[in-house]
C-alpha cells in the first residue's frame, strides 16, 4: 500500500470522517493504534503522516476499506453535519442506522466521482431553472405549473412515467441511490460540488412510494438546490413552503391533472360509476400508492374529500386486490447504486483502473459477487434467424467507428 503519494492531510480528514460516522471517539481511536491522543490530533490534522499498518488498524476499526483512506483525491464534503438534527431526534438504535446509510451515501457519491474523473466521462446536466419562493407566491399552483413545464421539457406529455429513475438520470443527469433507512425517512437530498443533486432513497419502502420520493426530492433540486435535506413521511403542523412545493410537484408530475381527468371520466362515462376496483387499476396505471391515487382524486374534486378515510377503514388489502384483479407490479427492486454507476465500475475495472477487491468495494459486494456482475455486464444474449440464443461478448473497447473488415 502507497501512502506517500497521497497527502496527509486528505488522509487525516477521511480518518476523521470516517471515526466520527462510527461514533469512536478520540481516545478510543488512539489507544486502539496505541499512541497518544495528541499524536492521533496531529493524524487527523494532517500534521504527522499515518503509517501504513495504522491506516490498517484504523481501517478494521472504522468499517472502512483501506483503499478509501489512501486515495489521491480530495474526499467529498463530510455529510453528517448537514443531517445532525434528524439524528438528534431518533432513538440511538435509529440513529446508528441512518449514521451508517449517510455514510454509504456519502461514499457511493465519491466513488462515483472517482469513476468519472479516472474514466473521463462527465455526466451531462440538463437540470431545469431553479425556482424562487417568497411570501407572494401561491405554492401548490406554481409547483403545479412547474411539473407540466418540466414534463413538457422532458417530452413526456401527460402519460404515466415508467421508470422515473432511469428518466431523471439519464435526461436530467441526477445520481440517484437506494440506502436502509430508518421507515420514518422517505429520503434525503444534497448538491455536491463537481456531481451535482445527489439523492437516497429508503429501500425498505414499497416501490410506489419510492417513486413519489424521487419525485419529491427532484422537486429540492428546483426549488431549494444548495441546501442539503432528509424528508419524513410526515411532518408535524404546518409544512414549511418548500415541503408543500415538493409535494405538490411530485403528485403532479407523477399524476398530471389532464391524464387522470381524462383516465377517470373515461371510466364514468364507460360504466356510469367509480368502484375501488377502478381506484386499484388507476394506482396501477400511474404506479403510485393507493393513498396517493385516491388523494389526488380528493384534490381534482373527482372523489369527496374522506374518501381515502373511508376505504382505509375497511382494511383492504392493496395487494391482494391487484392480484384479484390480475394486477403484477410494474415496479422492480431498485439496485443500490445507478446502472451508470456499474457500468463505469466494470469499465475502469476491465481498463485495469479498479483491482478485483476495489470493484467489489465500489459495488458493495464480494469478489464473487464483482465477479458475477462483470459476466452479466460484458455478455449479451442474441437471438439469430432461427430462433436460436446465443450469448456475445462485449468488449467495451471495440470501436464501432473502425473498418469492420
Amino acid at each position: 500500500m502507497m501512502t506517500n503519494t497521497v497527502s496527509p492531510r486528505v488522509v487525516g480528514q477521511r480518518l476523521a470522517e470516517a471515526r466520527k460516522t462510527r461514533g469512536i471517539t478520540q481516545e478510543v481511536a488512539a489507544e486502539h493504534l496505541g499512541i497518544s491522543r495528541p499524536t492521533f490530533i496531529a493524524i487527523e490534522k494532517g500534521e504527522r503522516a499515518a503509517k501504513s499498518t495504522e491506516i490498517i488498524k484504523l481501517a478494521e476499526l472504522y468499517g472502512q476499506p483501506v483503499n478509501y483512506f489512501v486515495r489521491v483525491a480530495e474526499p467529498v464534503t463530510d455529510f453528517q453535519p448537514h443531517f445532525r438534527a434528524a439524528m438528534e431526534k431518533v432513538k440511538p438504535a435509529e440513529a446508528d442506522q441512518l449514521r451508517q446509510a449517510i455514510n454509504d451515501f456519502k461514499m457511493f457519491v465519491e466513488n462515483y466521482l472517482l469513476l468519472e474523473r479516472r474514466m473521463k466521462a462527465p455526466m451531462r446536466l440538463n437540470y431545469p431553472q431553479q425556482v424562487e419562493l417568497n411570501s407572494r407566491v401561491k405554492v401548490v399552483e406554481l409547483a403545479e405549473d412547474v411539473a407540466n413545464r418540466e414534463r413538457q421539457r422532458l417530452g413526456l406529455g401527460d402519460q404515466p412515467i415508467p421508470n422515473i429513475r432511469n428518466l431523471l438520470e439519464a435526461e436530467v443527469g441526477a445520481r440517484i441511490f437506494f440506502g436502509r433507512l430508518p421507515r420514518m425517512f422517505a429520503g434525503m437530498f444534497i448538491f455536491v460540488d463537481g456531481l451535482g443533486g445527489c439523492m437516497l432513497i429508503n429501500s425498505v419502502h414499497p416501490p410506489e412510494k419510492q417513486r413519489a420520493s424521487i419525485a419529491h426530492e427532484y422537486a429540492h433540486l428546483i426549488v431549494d438546490r444548495h441546501t442539503a435535506g432528509i424528508d419524513y413521511l410526515t411532518i408535524a403542523g404546518r409544512k414549511p413552503p418548500n415541503e408543500r412545493f415538493a409535494e405538490s410537484f411530485a403528485m403532479n408530475f407523477l399524476m398530471p391533472s389532464s391524464s387522470v381527468r381524462f383516465r377517470f371520466n373515461e371510466i364514468v362515462n364507460a360504466t356510469g360509476n367509480f368502484q375501488i376496483a377502478d381506484l386499484v387499476r388507476l394506482k396501477h396505471f400511474y404506479s403510485v400508492s393507493m393513498e396517493a391515487m385516491a388523494l389526488r382524486l380528493e384534490s381534482l374534486g373527482l372523489l369527496q374529500v374522506g374518501t381515502w378515510d373511508v376505504i382505509q377503514s375497511k382494511g383492504l388489502s392493496v395487494r391482494e386486490a391487484e392480484k384479484q384483479l390480475g394486477l403484477f407490479s410494474q415496479v422492480s427492486p431498485e439496485p443500490a447504486y445507478p446502472e451508470r454507476y456499474k457500468f463505469l465500475a466494470v469499465h475502469a475495472y476491465e481498463r485495469g483502473e479498479l483491482s478485483e477487491k476495489e470493484l467489489a468495494n465500489f459495488l458493495r459486494c464480494d469478489v464473487w459477487d464483482a465477479r458475477q456482475v462483470i459476466r452479466e455486464a460484458m455478455l449479451t444474449v442474441e437471438v439469430d434467424a432461427e430462433g436460436h440464443s446465443r450469448s456475445m461478448h462485449a468488449d467495451f473497447e471495440t470501436s464501432l467507428l473502425a473498418d469492420p473488415s
